[in-house]
């Protein structure tokens, strides 16, 4: 595991406007928004006769939580392509499932003002639960069109491989 560096100048959380995805070892056009990164972990109470009347409380199973993924409606199948994975209309008896390869691991990374590579999760074992193709149409409406998916994973991982990096500073003019 990487050491972890700090860098004294930075003061200002990271904003969350700068990020992309990747799958399949490549970027995905688009995508725009991202739902939040949440895991939970239940709470197994118990106690013994003899104890107090409070109970002693301890971890049980962890659950991690669909990340909805949207992007704006264009010529790109790639959210398709994935969903068709998991139900493809009438592909035919036996075949509806791509039980091969419809799990992909997912990169989340995050960049920071100046664009450099800040932090980067590892999502593994995702699959396509929700397609919406297309949204609600309204020909009064001033919009973009948004298409997401929501992907169930098995859980996920900050790399501690990617480091904090040396922020870019503007020298002075000489005068």
């Amino acid at each position: 595991m990487a050491q972890f560096t700090v860098n004294a100048s930075r003061f200002d959380p990271y904003k969350n406007f700068k990020f992309r995805l990747k799958w399949d070892g490549r970027y995905v056009a688009g995508v725009s928004k991202v739902s939040p990164l949440k895991r939970t972990t239940e709470i197994v109470e118990h106690r013994e006769g003899g104890d107090p009347s409070t109970p002693r409380k301890s971890p049980g199973r962890t659950m991690f939580e669909g990340i909805t993924l949207e992007r704006g409606v264009t010529h790109d199948a790639e959210f398709e392509q994935w969903a068709n994975k998991i139900w493809n209309f009438g592909a035919g008896l036996g075949a509806e499932v791509s039980l091969a390869d419809f799990r992909k691991d997912v990169i989340l990374d995050f960049y920071n003002e100046a664009g450099q590579l800040a932090i980067s999760y590892r999502i593994f074992r995702c699959w396509v639960s929700e397609y919406q193709a297309m949204p609600e149409l309204d020909a009064n409406a001033n919009a973009v069109a948004i298409q997401s998916i929501k992907l169930e994973c098995e859980g996920w991982e900050r790399d501690y491989d990617v480091v904090e990096p040396a922020e870019v500073q503007f020298l002075e003019p000489a005068s």
